[in-house]
């Protein structure tokens, strides 16, 4: 039983080891946290620290919804993005 639920942990965790962008929003007067490899993954919050747990719940709620239409979930690239 213990074994079957570290390896769903660290599944859960393997899952979201993408890239997190997080910024200060003037506009929003709020910190953004987005997923670029997720699209449409973004979330935000007054610190930086609730912008991240938020932006990890919106990441495993994206995979979910993926796995539950069956659509493709991308595999974690493990390096930074080429910012333009």
């Amino acid at each position: 039983m213990i074994g079957t639920r570290m390896t769903k942990t660290r599944q859960k965790s393997a899952q979201l080891n993408y890239e997190i962008v997080l910024y200060w929003s003037n506009e929003d007067g709020v910190f953004i946290a987005e997923v670029p490899e997720l699209p449409g993954c973004i979330a935000h919050g007054d610190s930086q620290e609730s912008a991240l747990a938020s932006v990890k719940e919106a990441m495993q709620l994206w995979i979910d919804t993926a796995k539950e239409f069956g659509d493709p979930i991308p595999v974690p690239k493990g390096r930074r993005l080429m910012l333009a």
